[in-house]
């Protein structure tokens, strides 16, 4: 049986765009007004990106997708697809990806949708965009991975949900900075992480988070595609995973082979936190920004309940014209305003005023 996930016909990135808000609170301070700081020396991140008052998951795509855009050098109208992968759209009946289509004058000759898978929502939507192009039916599809994730005051996730965007054009081969080899998705039913319907935070597992969530099934989608492509993690300059903390992806990389030398270009957990559907995305646009050609660059998506996409990439000559149109991902990394616990509070709708 082939397991391998391949477009009829050649397909790639042919521009990558991030954005990441200014807003950023540290773990410290979190730690300060739930736990008196006894856990200060234990904390998965330093800190976490949060919206500012003007900023949501449209308007953070929208950014994402403007700096993928310059990069990419095609009319916007020549875009058939806008995907949009989330776990924060801010319509329960209403896609998010009509009102970026709109903005960016995409619309209106072109199909929009919006994804949710748990935090594999971002990869989801480039492997929907990959199927679009590589199937012939358009030339040119945008992928996004975009969140502004929600944790309940005093829980542990509080410590590490963030926000941030990422945007991928995906069109022909022949004009793309990198190249899709091959990818795999891997699923089961693992109940891990989950939000039901009219609740505004989510619930985890606590134990199923790790094993049998995220390692279980980074770990498969990364050794099946290899596997499948008969490569060894010598082959690999580059490796992105899902970044829920820091901490995850060391351990799967460590597992599976890989140095942490081929992880460290990508991981952005530290400084960001967790920015769920756009993580893993977030990670390939650091990577690509200082990629050379011939690069091989392996990312694995994962999301809650349960499953991860993984692809492979080769760099094109044409990342070395191209990447220098738009902002680099570390300039919006590096791009900081701090705020104390009642200013986060009040950006992350955490306190109740009586309104909706």
């Amino acid at each position: 049986m082939k397991r391998l996930l391949q477009p009829t016909r050649e397909t790639g990135i042919v521009g990558y765009g991030a954005y990441i808000p200014r807003c950023r609170i540290t773990a410290k301070e979190i730690s300060t007004i739930w736990r008196g700081g006894r856990d200060i020396d234990n904390l998965p991140v330093d800190e976490i990106s949060l919206p500012g008052p003007d900023e949501d998951v449209v308007t953070m795509s929208i950014e994402a997708a403007q700096n993928a855009l310059l990069r990419a050098g095609i009319s916007p109208d020549e875009i058939r697809a806008v995907y949009t992968g989330s776990e924060s759209h801010p319509y329960a009946v209403k896609t998010t990806g009509t009102l970026i289509a709109e903005v960016l004058d995409i619309a209106p000759h072109t199909s929009a949708a919006d994804l949710q898978f748990g935090c594999k929502a971002g990869s989801e939507a480039l492997l929907a965009g990959v199927g679009l192009v590589g199937s012939g039916m358009a030339d040119y599809a945008m992928a996004l991975g975009v969140d502004s994730a929600q944790a309940r005051p005093a829980d542990e996730l509080e410590y590490t949900a963030a926000a941030g965007a990422a945007a991928l054009i995906l069109g022909p081969a022949t004009e793309a900075v990198a190249v899709l080899e091959g990818a795999y998705s891997y699923v089961t039913d693992t109940p891990d992480f989950f939000r039901r319907a009219y609740r505004k935070y989510p619930e985890h597992g606590n134990r199923f988070t790790g094993d049998p969530g995220y390692f279980k099934h980074i770990q498969a989608s990364i050794s099946t595609l290899m596997e499948e492509m008969q490569l060894r993690p010598e082959d690999i300059s580059a490796l992105v995973l899902h970044q829920p903390n820091e901490r995850f992806p060391r351990k799967a990389a460590k597992t599976l082979g890989f140095s942490q030398t081929q992880l460290e270009t990508g991981l952005l957990a530290r400084k960001l936190g967790n920015t769920y559907s756009s993580s893993a995305l977030l990670g390939l646009t650091a990577v690509l920004d200082s990629a050379k050609p011939g690069d091989r660059i392996l990312m694995a998506g994962y999301g809650a309940g349960a499953g991860s996409d993984a692809f492979c990439f080769v760099v094109t000559d044409r990342i070395l014209t191209m990447r220098d149109k738009a902002p680099d991902t570390h300039t919006y990394i590096y791009r900081t305003l701090p705020v104390d616990y009642l200013t986060y509070a009040r950006l992350k709708g955490k306190i109740n005023t009586g309104g909706e």
